[in-house]
């Protein structure tokens, strides 16, 4: 695991895009699992500005869904997959056909669940997973307590996770209380893990990521284990400052 800490949210932004860019650059088709959420959209405006001069062509990579809301159809606003739509798939010309969704209909889930495994699989896993770091530890939407077995699944969202979300949503009761998550098997075997994480509330998380016991009640503390990782924090997370 690779600490790297900058001075502020748009250094983050900068330094996550050199990474991201690097990979593409390599391997123009490459697998990568994509984060919605705050942090991670100083990065995405970095590549679309990078895009947008030809300094970055992500047109043929295989984006993946990392989570989405049970209930929350496509169309919505407030739609993860809308979100990721938005902020990275339409600035960065990824056609639909590059992009492998979660399912958000319940009736579907299972079956949604397995296509989406199977498409990991079919490409070989992840070449990079691009996370942020949930309040409780979470990685995507797996919530404590989650091992490294957890598998691309339904799960009820924590009261953390719904307190986190409730700016987003107009307030905590209107937060979906289920959610649909990309397994901890499937993120922790990325042969990259780009994590990002910014501002004071994330210190002590980050504290327990990164030196805490490894363990299903810090889902996250198990990129102490993975391959690969790179943690890439401001100054105001990171846990020695404070």
């Amino acid at each position: 695991m690779k600490l790297i800490v900058v001075d502020d949210y748009e250094a983050v932004s900068r330094a996550g895009a050199d990474v991201i860019a690097s990979i593409i650059g390599r391997k123009p088709h490459s697998a990568i699992v994509i984060a919605t959420g705050d942090t991670p959209m100083g990065i995405y405006e970095q590549l679309a500005a990078r895009n947008a001069r030809g300094d970055v062509d992500a047109s043929r990579i295989l984006a993946f869904q990392l989570d989405e809301y049970l209930g929350v159809p496509p169309g919505d606003r407030r739609s993860l997959y809308g979100w990721m739509e938005r902020s990275f798939l339409a600035p960065l010309d990824i056609p639909d056909a590059n992009v492998v969704r979660l399912p958000w209909d319940e009736g579907l889930a299972e079956e949604g669940c397995a296509a989406y495994v199977r498409a990991v699989e079919a490409v070989g896993g992840f070449d990079l997973a691009v996370l942020g770091l949930g309040p409780n530890g979470h990685l995507g939407f797996n919530e404590p307590p989650s091992g490294p077995g957890s598998r691309t699944r339904l799960v009820d969202l924590t009261n953390e996770s719904i307190e986190s979300n409730a700016d987003y949503w107009g307030g905590p009761d209107v937060v979906p209380r289920r959610a649909v998550t990309a397994g901890m098997d499937l993120l922790l075997a990325a042969r990259q893990i780009l994590l990002v994480v910014s501002g004071e509330h994330k210190q002590d998380i980050l504290r327990r990521t990164l030196d805490g016991p490894v363990t299903p009640d810090v889902p996250s503390s198990y990129l102490q284990q993975a391959g690969g990782v790179i943690v890439l924090a401001d100054r105001a997370a990171s846990p020695s400052v404070g």
